[in-house]
């Protein structure tokens, strides 16, 4: 590879066209000449050897590969470590670390409509990407209570982060939250398009964020903004997690304005 070029990519199951369409973008606004291409991994010891041998700089984790790289790395970031899970590595000179970034998508997506310090915030779910956001968003300052359908895993991810937990049938009662994050599964095309919550438990007050991008416009966003409630589409957090995968590899502030158009491009064509 000529040394004015850089490669940078993703590591999946199932190549997506999204963080290429990002970060292309991304690399075109700064008239950088580098190029993401998005690979479908069967063997990922292998992909990392090709990642030091070819010099590539960066690389996006999609799972189920976010747990299982961890142990072939060189160095971890300390959060990606407590988080179990990682998303980002960067390729120094042959030495690879693993970041996770999609606490950071979370906390900056949350950031942009109400400070994360202080927050009372009710986090549905438990899974992998709710695991990150309770880390990041206690890391940041909030007070973060967890309610999923399986309260055993509730109780779990709450007393690792140092949480408070809730059971699923009391998530309705939201008096006592300033933000409502739906970190769970609910919502998404194909799995279960219902609100995880009741429309009569909202309130203007609450901010009301989904992590759910397949749609954009979930029937809990639907509802929250028909209450008067501020809602934030899982975009922004899609966005802002690649961003800052992009500040890694590149040591250069994200160009927002250009990867969030490219974003909703592709997701319009998908």
């Amino acid at each position: 590879m000529a040394a004015d070029i850089m490669l940078c990519g993703s590591l999946s199951k199932w190549a997506s066209p999204l963080g290429a369409a990002m970060h292309n973008a991304g690399y075109r606004a700064l008239g950088l000449d580098w190029h993401y291409v998005p690979f479908e991994v069967n063997d990922l010891g292998a992909a990392l050897s090709g990642m030091r041998a070819l010099g590539i700089r960066g690389f996006g984790v999609s799972m189920p590969f976010k747990l299982q790289i961890m142990p072939l790395l060189d160095t971890l970031d300390p959060l990606a470590e407590r988080i179990g899970a990682v998303n980002t590595v960067v390729n120094d000179d042959g030495k690879l670390s693993g970041h996770n970034t999609d606490w950071v998508g979370a906390a900056r997506a949350l950031a942009e409509v109400r400070p994360v310090a202080g927050a009372r915030v009710l986090l549905l779910g438990a899974g992998g990407a709710a695991r990150a956001v309770a880390f990041g968003l206690s890391q940041q300052g909030a007070h973060v209570t967890i309610a999923n359908r399986t309260d055993d895993k509730a109780a779990a991810l709450a007393a690792d982060v140092g949480a408070a937990h809730r059971t699923w049938a009391a998530r309705n009662q939201l008096d006592d939250f300033d933000v409502l994050l739906n970190g769970s599964s609910l919502g998404m095309t194909d799995v279960d398009e219902a609100s995880p919550v009741d429309t009569a438990a909202l309130r203007a007050e609450l901010v009301v964020m989904d992590i759910v991008y397949k749609p954009l416009d979930t029937q809990l966003l639907r509802a929250a903004r028909a209450c008067g409630c501020n809602a934030i589409h899982g975009g922004r957090m899609l966005l802002h997690q690649a961003a800052r995968q992009f500040e890694l590899y590149t040591g250069r502030a994200a160009p927002l304005e250009a990867m969030d158009a490219a974003l909703h491009q592709q997701m319009a064509e998908s």
